[in-house]
């Protein structure tokens, strides 16, 4: 096993030991990360396409926080318009510790119809319960070949990264940067679909479109860092 898995697998064990005591020592609600920062009031709205539609998500970083396994996360409301009308909406749940990683404890998310009914909430899950645990999505040290586990919930949510380089140009109406982060996504669940993300310092995700599988594109047409 790579030395980078090995070193995050280990961060794994230690926080999720730490936070089923309750404890949640050296864990935060104020996400700085400068690669994934989540000041409250902050404002991302993207423009894309999904599943072949035009998409618009808007997302916003909320003052509220929700404590799991004893660790203080800050809530993130992550609204989804598909042919202009509300498809899904999400609240995301991140930690940072004390070394500056950002920590995903799980969503609650829901699909809606055009009438605005709840259709399902497949995808949903929470650190600590039915076996799901909280996963690194942002290293606090980032370097190529870094590679973690975003999440994990058997047979919900298996995301894995790979950063490939901290040096990538990338341009979309809301940020221009010739030193971006590019990683590289996937999930067992879907074997055929590679993903491609761009994160500037300062802002976090600018563009994330496929790199492998049926196209979807997500990019940052405007910020407001609050």
């Amino acid at each position: 096993m790579p030395k980078t898995i090995l070193v995050l697998a280990a961060s794994l064990a230690l926080v999720l030991a730490g936070a089923a005591s309750g404890g949640g020592r050296g864990f935060s609600a104020d996400v700085t990360n400068p690669w994934f920062p989540l000041k409250p009031g902050a404002v991302y709205s993207y423009t894309g396409v999904k599943d072949g539609k035009p998409s618009r998500e808007v997302l916003r970083v909320t003052h509220r926080t929700k404590t799991i396994t004893g660790v203080p996360c800050v809530v993130v409301d992550d609204r989804l318009w598909i042919e202009g009308h509300l498809a899904e909406r999400t609240n995301d749940w991140y930690s940072q510790d004390a070394r500056g990683n950002v920590w995903y404890f799980g969503e609650a998310t829901a699909e809606l119809d055009k009438s605005g009914k709840v259709t399902s909430t497949e995808g949903s899950w929470q650190s600590g319960r039915d076996g799901a645990k909280a996963g690194i999505l942002m290293p606090g040290n980032p370097r190529p070949g870094q590679t973690g586990l975003q999440e994990y919930y058997k047979g919900q949510a298996e995301d894995h990264f790979r950063i490939l380089s901290l040096a990538e140009q990338v341009k979309t109406p809301g940020a221009t940067s010739d030193q971006a982060m590019l990683t590289m996504e996937w999930t067992p669940l879907e074997p055929n679909v590679v993903d491609h993300k761009y994160y500037v310092q300062g802002i976090g995700t600018v563009l994330e479109q496929t790199a492998k599988g049926p196209l979807e594109r997500n990019t940052l047409v405007s910020v407001h860092k609050g």
